[in-house]
């Protein structure tokens, strides 16, 4: 008989800066992907708030984070309803700018019935997401306990972002997607990079296709540069490695909605916990369970765990006998 394990309660979390992406996600639920030159007819359509920063913004404010986020959005409506959004999570939206000549970005994400997913994205008012944008979010940066940057905004504005948190001694968390080669040196400055199967395979050469490769990617990332690397698995949870140590965990399982979001919630968690003082390993735990969680309803958003409900995943667990 498997006997029962209780987890007391989840670490704090503390201050995070997001610099990144702002976005309105257009939702279409299909029975199938389309094939390339095919059409295939939605059985639903809904808009939701995304961009991945937005989206790891919102998902360490919803585990207890104190949220800064640095971003750009369009003077329209989809503008005015992803800032909304973002306030209801708690998000401080001081720094996210409301450009006049560009819209607010645009997600198109196609989900099929088993909750696999395919996206476009157009930048809108990313693409003009500037340094001096940065500049101007200086204050939040330094007093934050991680920044947490991703590349759906200028390579340039993320370097900026970079280069002030190294200033001021605060750890970097990187999500170097969607993939793109990095500029040279940037991994040094980078606490911690995570990046899915196809980001990695983008950074390093190495085509993951399990743990073991996994890990060998990782490998290649610390010798880039970074101090601690953590691969995202989809359904197969993750891996991590630091120049001491090298683990990983399987995905919980889960009746799975939609896949949208997971890796955006599983670094929302990371940056949240790593922020209140937890250790990688831990973090990375609990980032694996936040993940899971936000798989089981449609959108990037609509099932962002809070402490209770990450409470409830991981307190009772089943171990061997």
């Amino acid at each position: 008989m498997a006997k029962k394990r209780e987890r007391q309660r989840l670490p704090e979390a503390g201050k995070v800066c997001v610099v990144g992406s702002v976005n309105i996600d257009l939702l279409l639920s299909l029975q199938r992907l389309p094939h390339s030159g095919e059409t295939v007819l939605a059985e639903g359509m809904v808009t939701q708030p995304g961009g991945k920063g937005a989206n790891q913004a919102a998902a360490a404010a919803r585990l207890g984070a104190t949220v800064s986020l640095v971003g750009r959005v369009g003077e329209d409506a989809f503008g005015l309803q992803v800032m909304e959004d973002l306030r209801s999570f708690g998000v401080d939206t001081t720094f996210v700018r409301v450009d006049k000549t560009m819209p607010t970005g645009l997600a198109v994400v196609m989900v099929d019935a088993m909750g696999r997913n395919a996206i476009a994205v157009a930048p809108g008012a990313n693409a003009a997401l500037s340094p001096e944008d940065v500049d101007s979010a200086k204050a939040a940066i330094a007093g934050a306990g991680v920044l947490l940057v991703q590349l759906e905004i200028p390579l340039a504005t993320v370097e900026r972002a970079v280069a002030l948190a190294g200033r001021f001694g605060v750890p970097v968390v990187l999500n170097p997607a969607p993939a793109r080669a990095l500029p040279e040196g940037m991994l040094s400055k980078v606490a911690l990079v995570v990046p899915n199967e196809v980001e990695a395979l983008a950074l390093t050469g190495v085509r993951v296709t399990g743990p073991l490769r996994a890990r060998e990617a990782a490998g290649l990332l610390l010798q880039q540069g970074a101090s601690a690397a953590v691969l995202t698995l989809g359904d197969r949870g993750y891996v991590a490695r630091t120049p001491a140590a090298a683990w990983g965990s399987p995905a919980h399982r889960v009746r799975v909605a939609d896949t949208t979001g997971c890796g955006d919630t599983f670094l929302g968690a990371l940056a949240a916990f790593l922020s209140g003082g937890a250790p990688v390993a831990e973090a990375a735990e609990l980032a694996n369970g936040a993940a899971a969680l936000a798989a089981t309803s449609l959108g990037a958003r609509a099932a962002l765990p809070d402490r209770e409900a990450l409470m409830a995943l991981l307190s009772v667990r089943d171990s061997p006998s």
